[in-house]
């Protein structure tokens, strides 16, 4: 890092307590956070990287201090995602390793659903959030009482519920799914419950992809996410037109038209193991932004072409509110001991299932077959 040598600036800027706090670019941080700078010098200045080093080399050192992990999603920025994070994925790889880490604290570099998940299967654990305001638009579309409102309509119909949602929310569903597991919990619950039908909530969009996968009939609930409802089959083909050479990902959270006129449609693990596996000269990520900032670091060889959309929530996470969780213990997220074990329920149910051998995939062939859903 030749263009930062022997640099010492005024720091990065915590907000602790009200009271500015500035950490020094010292050599000894320069040094610390040299193989991180590595991995994310393709998506970060060298000006901005003065900034974040010294936070990231303190919230290193009070990880280790307070015996905490940083799980951190894949729409996290490139400088948490890699500079900071434990433990990196989609939401059912981060669900995974709450339960396998044996740290005491965890700090969920998330949404709030999300922290709610790791104190629901980690209930012993201290699960600390940045930012209380970390809300998710799926999560906030359905509630506990809608949930029990749906039961009553279709009694004996299985009910699966998106990870987006509260604990108080997945206390009254049957078992949870992820856009990655969605296909293989809606095929199992019908199994187990002998239905031909299953309600999959609260992603609309979800559903209807789910539905052109399956022969178990789907009802579903009008959610969608503020981040993949905006995207158009309008913006895939003036992407083809733009750059004719790229392959084009998309998320399951998008329409059903998104899905069709796409090259590949999965969960974000699943797209990021489709560039690591193919190692494509160019690919579009129809996805939340930092999301192929996080892959590039890994994949060097490939160009990553917009568009994305930002999500707000994911990004009132910060270096600077991680430190503040770690440095003064905040803010702690609690779930309802009753909540909570009903929620672990059909949480768990999930992760028992057998993972699959690989990132599963949407069947393209498939996806570009209409299938009604029934819309509740």
């Amino acid at each position: 890092m030749d263009h930062m040598e022997d640099h010492v600036d005024d720091g990065a800027l915590d907000f602790r307590s009200g009271t500015p706090v500035r950490f020094a670019f010292t050599p000894d941080v320069e040094a610390d956070t040299a193989p991180l700078w590595e991995k994310v010098k393709a998506r970060i200045t060298p000006l901005e990287w003065r900034a974040h080093a010294p936070l990231i080399a303190e919230i290193n050192r009070l990880k280790r201090e307070k015996d905490a992990v940083i799980l951190a999603h894949n729409y996290m920025t490139p400088e948490i995602f890699h500079g900071v994070g434990d433990y990196v994925g989609d939401s059912l790889g981060l669900a995974r390793e709450a339960q396998r880490s044996d740290a005491q604290v965890i700090v969920q570099a998330g949404v709030h659903f999300m922290a709610e998940t790791s104190k629901v299967l980690c209930p012993d654990k201290r699960v600390l959030i940045p930012d209380l305001m970390a809300g998710c638009s799926l999560a906030s579309s359905i509630t506990a009482a809608d949930v029990r409102m749906i039961k009553a309509r279709y009694p004996g119909v299985p009910v699966v519920t998106y990870v987006n949602t509260t604990a108080e929310v997945k206390a009254e569903t049957d078992i949870c799914c992820t856009s990655a597991n969605a296909v293989q919990v809606v095929e199992a619950a019908a199994a187990e419950w002998g239905s031909d039908r299953c309600i999959l909530i609260p992603d609309e969009f979800l559903a209807r992809n789910v539905a052109r996968q399956t022969a178990v009939k789907i009802i579903a609930w009008s959610g969608r996410c503020e981040v993949h409802e905006r995207f158009t089959a309008e913006d895939v083909r003036e992407l083809r037109s733009a750059f004719p050479g790229a392959e084009i990902l998309a998320h399951p959270e998008c329409p059903a038209e998104v899905i069709e006129a796409a090259d590949f449609a999965g969960s974000t693990a699943a797209m990021s193991a489709y560039v690591l596996r193919r190692n494509p000269a160019q690919v579009v990520m129809i996805t939340e932004c930092s999301m192929a900032s996080n892959v590039q670091a890994d994949a060097p060889g490939t160009h990553f072409i917009g568009p994305c959309n930002l999500c707000p929530h994911m990004k009132r996470i910060s270096l600077e509110n991680i430190y503040s969780a770690l440095a003064e213990d905040r803010y702690e997220v609690t779930v309802d001991p009753e909540i909570a074990l009903r929620a672990r329920g059909a949480v768990q149910r999930m992760i028992d299932l057998p993972p699959p051998s690989e990132p599963a995939r949407y069947d393209l062939v498939k996806a570009r077959h209409h299938v009604d859903v029934e819309l509740i």
